[in-house]
């Protein structure tokens, strides 16, 4: 039954995407509030806020890959590091795009930012599902899920080379992905401790999401800092919140599964 709900949840999602009007990038988008300039660089809070993404990645991948001897591995299989190693690289790549792309905003530039970003979603969703529904299926759908994920990307820019814009892929990976994260932690339970990390999570990005929309009007408030430079601190300490939860995992035992997960487990390392 949980997965029949999933998998109408992910029709539904893919639908609604599929039934609005494309959706081209409005050029106010790059229009951001705070332009000032220090030490030469442009934009330089935005820019240079990017800087925690770097750090939480390389964090991150170090705990994905973490061989130390006073630590356990946070993965009951070796696979299911890659996943979080896509979603850590992209976020590390994210500090390089974005910093790029906000030091003169325009939609070339834009690509940079959400390419790396759309192969992190992509890792998260495969990595969560490895974790709670099957790890098979995860296998299965994790190439796949980066191509569209990269694919998304390429196909907004090339719509708006076209002069016909249309951002609905991109859209549906961004909030899609993490409307089926959501789905998979409210249906299946996990293996793993550290649940409540992830939500802390996903809870940050979804902060940081409103801090960009109300990016001139915090900047308005003593022209100290803005939304956009805020949302990019919220968005790191997000993604820091996963790599904790990577650490606490090394630490504790895991969880009993349910029989199906047990019999995907066994032939995941079966055939690994």
């Amino acid at each position: 039954m949980r997965r029949i709900l999933l998998a109408l949840a992910a029709i539904g999602v893919a639908l609604a995407a599929a039934m609005s009007p494309p959706m081209p990038q409005p050029l106010a988008y790059h229009l951001f509030a705070d332009g000032r300039s220090w030490l030469g660089i442009p934009n330089a809070l935005n820019v240079l806020s990017n800087a925690p993404f770097a750090v939480v990645g390389f964090l991150g991948l170090s705990a994905t890959f973490s061989t130390k001897a006073s630590a356990s591995s946070p993965f009951s299989d070796a696979w299911e590091r890659w996943p979080y190693a896509a979603l850590f690289t992209g976020v590390a790549l994210t500090s390089l795009g974005s910093g790029y792309y906000h030091l003169a905003p325009d939609n070339a530039r834009l690509v940079w930012d959400r390419l790396p970003m759309a192969v992190g979603f992509m890792g998260l969703l495969t990595a969560v599902l490895a974790e709670r529904v099957s790890m098979r299926l995860s296998r299965m759908l994790f190439g796949p899920l980066l191509v569209i994920g990269a694919g998304s990307v390429a196909y907004w820019y090339w719509s708006e080379l076209q002069h016909a814009g249309d951002l609905r892929l991109y859209l549906l990976v961004q909030f899609g992905s993490l409307i089926l994260v959501v789905l998979l932690l409210v249906l299946y339970p996990s293996r793993y401790a550290g649940t409540g990390h992830l939500v802390a999570g996903l809870i940050a990005y979804a902060a940081a999401k409103g801090l960009e929309l109300v990016d001139r009007e915090i900047f308005e408030i003593g022209h100290i800092v803005s939304g956009h430079t805020l949302k990019h601190l919220a968005a790191g300490g997000g993604v820091m919140c996963l790599v904790a939860m990577l650490r606490l995992r090394a630490q504790r035992p895991t969880r009993q599964l349910p029989s199906q997960a047990q019999d995907d487990l066994r032939r995941a390392q079966v055939n690994a």
